[in-house]
């Protein structure tokens, strides 16, 4: 390349002014212009890798990528290494939007891993903060083969993969953020993209979601909340919200309790139309929502006032969010049942403190009975913001 920009700067100098001139300039002149034009060449091709590795902007990420960046930068085209990207980027904003809601000395620690399969991840996390008491954004990047009982799984959700061997790609981002004060939501998202290798080629879809679980009921928020989801559904597809929406209630259930773990939000899985490149744009939307969703109610309620009794029952809904990921969540499963798998990061959405109390039930009439009814019927937040406005 160097070489090609060297000969096509001294055939520009041959056309300014006279070659005449040029030939009948002293030698040193003549050797001063082909260095000159060489280092021109040089300098350019410097900014060309520069400008490459801007694209990747590996200065904002929170560590190297999983992949070799020089293999980053030769398939930006391919569809994992977009979402690659996309990953260390959310990863990277979200972590420091909650850093900016903390004191000055709460910092993520940053946690660089290699699975001996394949791939790797980075795994964040902020503990023991004055406003968030476990906060983890976590991604990984990883392939190999896929084991026995994550090919059941699939296939119980319609995955008819034909062939032994299996080889897998797997990328993903999720976030549990765990607030000290009981007035501020606990939120989870998780945004993923899979490719498997069959008999038949490369099956690949897209999957996630974003969710709000308080523990005392703010109607605007919620409201605020799962607007902005909608929005970002409707400038893809204007059925997603809807349908997705419901997907998120009745996934995020606890049966043995009857009730839901939050008030919902959004939830897809096995996303493979209308095609790839569009399937990844409204992923990019959904993950790019989760800071305009949530930062503002942490803002408005960090510092609100509250005690013991608030406190108690904090505990007592993170008992309920315990029991959910443990027994039901589908992504705490995959990732157990995946070969090397790194526990420390699957496990990482559990928070520091819980609590268990027998037959507990809420005071009638109290503020907690009233997030409990939420959480047993599902409530439609959208229509109900409307309903407000037109009343």
């Amino acid at each position: 390349m160097s070489y090609k920009i060297a000969i096509r700067s001294f055939k520009t100098l041959s056309y300014v002014g006279s070659y005449k001139k040029i030939r009948d300039r002293h030698i040193k002149t003549y050797c001063a212009a082909v260095i000159g034009a060489g280092y021109i060449a040089y300098k350019q091709s410097q900014s060309n890798k520069a400008e490459m590795k801007e694209i990747i902007q590996l200065k904002n990420y929170m560590a190297e990528p999983v992949t070799p960046v020089s293999h980053l930068e030769k398939t930006q085209n391919d569809m994992k290494t977009q979402v690659e990207l996309l990953i260390m980027t959310i990863q990277a904003e979200f972590c420091r939007a909650l850093e900016k809601e903390e004191d000055e000395n709460a910092k993520f620690q940053v946690d660089r891993w290699i699975r001996k399969e394949g791939g790797g991840g980075i795994t964040c996390v902020l503990q023991d903060g004055r406003v968030f008491e476990k906060a983890g954004v976590n991604i990984s990047v990883v392939s190999g083969k896929l084991p026995p009982a994550a090919v059941q799984q699939m296939r119980t959700r319609g995955k008819n993969f034909e062939g032994k061997e299996l080889p897998f790609f797997a990328a993903g981002v999720s976030a549990v953020i765990h607030p000290r004060n009981p007035m501020v939501p606990t939120i989870h998202f998780n945004y993923r993209y899979f490719e498997v290798q069959d008999n038949n080629g490369v099956q690949w879809w897209f999957g996630g979601g974003t969710d709000l679980t308080p523990y005392y009921l703010n109607e605007e928020d919620a409201r605020h909340f799962h607007l902005t989801l909608k929005q970002a559904c409707d400038s893809h597809d204007k059925s997603y919200y809807g349908r997705f929406k419901k997907w998120c209630d009745d996934y995020f259930s606890i049966p043995h309790r009857g009730e839901r773990r939050g008030v919902g939000g959004i939830f897809f899985d096995d996303l493979d139309t209308p095609d790839q490149k569009s399937a990844f744009q409204f992923v990019t939307s959904c993950a790019e929502a989760v800071i305009p969703s949530y930062i503002p109610v942490v803002q408005k309620h960090k510092d609100e006032a509250y005690g013991y009794y608030e406190r108690q029952w904090q505990l007592l809904r993170r008992g309920r969010y315990v029991e959910f990921n443990l027994i039901y969540d589908r992504g705490t499963k995959f990732g157990l049942f995946t070969p090397e798998a790194r526990y420390e990061s699957i496990l990482m959405s559990l928070p520091l403190n819980a609590k268990w109390e027998y037959m507990h039930v809420p005071k009638p009439n109290s503020p907690e009975e009233k997030l409990m009814k939420v959480l047993q019927e599902p409530r439609d937040w959208v229509q109900f913001d409307q309903a407000r406005a037109s009343a």
